[in-house]
């Protein structure tokens, strides 16, 4: 069981109110803490039943809509877009707004990141960003792309950007970002058909109206700069030393490589020192590893991550 609720907060940017889902464990002491943030085209309601599964065992859970995403869009502007300056390092800033305001409920709490996706992503920038302020973080569906990937990406943005402005879709950077992801899958049923094995799960997203959106070539140029940011080792060199990190992803994970960008995001923070990193891939899971069918052994691994932590 758990108490449900929503709220909102100012986000960081000064424009928007950032939507809040927070499950909290009734009739139980709460043992710690986890943090939610969502992929892209999606929002945090999605995790409710991860959340409800660690509302069982003890655990306190939040997840912030990301800026254009769920129900914190901006007035004025499409869904699956950031804002026009800046939009990344306010959605990281907007994560740890989140994060100060829930460590003041449940003080002396043992407080756990868990990123997904672009979350990942976010997640990565947060912990460069702000070390020292988390027990432990565990980065689901997360990759390492090529500073060359990475520079061909902006160089295809920015042309589409002059052409089209930030606020538009781009059919050229839409499959150059994710194109490329469902053709290890031929032959496809969908276009999402990466984003997980199960087809129940597919058309589950695909029938969401708030997930699958069109990706603005502004959010596209923003997360390329994210990207850019947390693969240079000298930024990953910032991070706790002392920080426990869970690499969990399936390795049929077009956005790890197919489990090798995320080995290769392993092997990095392991180079910039830090002193508790793992990482288990999932034979045979696509992306969204905690809405497969064996989601269930998912769950159990970071519980068991989580609790060994404490």
């Amino acid at each position: 069981m758990a108490i449900v609720s929503e709220y909102f907060f100012p986000s960081s940017e000064g424009k928007t109110l950032i939507h809040v889902n927070q499950w909290t464990p009734v009739g139980r002491e709460i043992t710690g803490v986890v943090q939610i943030a969502h992929g892209v085209a999606e929002y945090g309601a999605r995790y409710a039943p991860f959340a409800q599964y660690l509302c069982s065992h003890g655990f306190a859970v939040v997840a912030n809509d990301h800026l254009g995403h769920g129900q914190s869009v901006m007035e004025g502007c499409p869904m699956v877009y950031l804002g026009e300056e800046d939009g990344w390092r306010h959605v990281v800033d907007d994560i740890e707004e989140l994060r100060r305001r829930t460590a003041k409920v449940f003080p002396g709490k043992p407080y756990f990141l868990f990123g997904h996706s672009m979350g990942s992503f976010l997640s990565r920038t947060h912990l460069i960003r702000y070390p020292g302020t988390l027990t432990g973080c565990v980065l689901c569906g997360t990759g390492h792309p090529s500073a060359a990937v990475i520079a061909g990406g902006k160089l295809v943005a920015d042309l589409e950007i002059k052409r089209l402005g930030k606020k538009a879709y781009s059919a050229k950077a839409d499959d150059l970002a994710f194109g490329a992801y469902n053709k290890a899958f031929a032959p496809t049923r969908t276009r999402f058909d990466w984003v997980s094995a199960s087809e129940a799960n597919v058309d589950a997203y695909i029938a969401d109206p708030l997930c699958g959106g069109d990706t603005t070539l502004g959010l596209f140029r923003d997360m390329l700069d994210g990207l850019a940011c947390i693969t240079k080792q000298s930024n990953i060199n910032k991070m706790d030393k002392s920080l426990p990190v869970f690499f969990i992803a399936g390795d049929k994970d077009p956005v790890g490589d197919m489990g090798k960008g995320v080995k290769k995001a392993c092997a990095c923070f392991k180079k910039a020192g830090l002193q508790d990193v793992n990482i288990k891939l999932y034979h045979g899971l696509r992306h969204e590893i905690l809405n497969e069918a064996s989601r269930q052994y998912v769950y159990q691994d970071v519980l068991d991550w989580l609790e060994a932590r404490i």
